[in-house]
C-alpha cells in the first residue's frame, strides 16, 4: 500500500492534519479578503468558515496523498464586485499563500521556543510538517501558471490589453502547467525552484527568530 503513496505511512497522519488546515485557511482567506473588499460571492455560496468541509476536493487531496499533488476547492471571486478591481484581486490573490506562508512561520516558531522542552516527538513530526507543507504550499501557488494564485496576480498586474490575450490562451497553460506539474519535466523545471526556494525560507526563518529570540 505504502508504494502507492507520496508520503510514508508514518508521515501519513501529519501530512492529513496539515493538508487540512492548510488547505482550509488558504481557501478562508480567499473568501475572507474578498468579502473585505466587497465581493460577497464565496460568503453567500458557504465559503467563508473554517470548517474544512467546505474546502476541500475529495479528487485534489487524495491525489496529492498518492502523487503528492493535489488541489482544494477553489473560492468563487466575481471581480465585479470590486471597487478598484486590480488591487482588490491582487490581495486576494495573494491572501491564499500568505497564509500558509504565516502558518509555516508560526510553526517554525513553536519549534524554535519548544527546543529543549521535552515535547513529544509526534508533535515535533506534525509541526515539522507543518512548516515543510505549508512552505511548499506558499512557493507553489506564486508560480505564474494557471489555475494557481501567482497567475492570477500576473493577470491583475498586467495592461488590459495584455490580460485579454492572457485569458485567450489560459485553457492552453492549464493544459501546460498540468504536463509539467505531473510529468518528468518536473523535476527540471518546479523541482529547481524549490531546491532554492525551500531552504531559503526555513534558513530565513532560523535567522529572524535566532536575531530576535536568540
Amino acid at each position: 500500500m505504502e508504494s502507492f503513496l507520496a508520503f510514508s505511512l508514518k508521515e501519513l497522519p501529519f501530512v492529513v492534519i496539515t493538508l487540512i488546515v492548510a488547505f482550509t485557511l488558504h481557501e478562508f482567506a480567499h473568501a475572507y479578503v474578498a468579502y473585505k473588499f466587497g465581493d460577497n460571492t464565496a460568503k453567500d455560496q458557504g465559503r467563508l468558515t473554517l470548517n474544512p468541509v467546505q474546502h476541500l476536493d475529495p479528487i485534489g487531496t487524495i491525489l496529492i496523498l498518492i502523487a503528492g499533488f493535489g488541489w482544494a476547492r477553489p473560492v468563487p471571486v466575481n471581480r465585479r464586485n470590486f471597487q478598484n478591481p486590480r488591487l482588490a484581486g491582487v490581495l486576494v490573490s495573494l491572501a491564499g499563500p500568505l497564509s500558509n506562508f504565516l502558518v509555516a512561520a508560526i510553526a517554525y516558531g513553536v519549534l524554535f521556543f519548544a527546543v529543549g522542552s521535552g515535547l513529544p516527538p509526534f508533535l515535533i513530526d506534525l509541526l515539522n510538517m507543518m512548516v515543510w507543507l505549508n512552505i511548499v504550499l506558499f512557493v507553489f501557488n506564486l508560480l505564474p501558471l494557471p489555475p494557481l494564485d501567482g497567475y492570477r496576480i500576473v493577470e491583475d498586474l498586467v495592461p488590459a490589453r495584455t490580460r485579454i490575450k492572457m485569458t485567450q490562451y489560459e485553457q492552453y497553460g492549464t493544459l501546460i502547467f498540468l504536463i509539467i506539474a505531473i510529468t518528468p519535466l518536473y523535476q527540471y523545471t518546479i523541482q529547481p525552484i524549490f531546491s532554492v526556494a525551500l531552504p531559503s525560507i526555513i534558513q530565513g526563518f532560523n535567522m529572524i527568530f535566532a536575531t530576535l529570540f536568540g
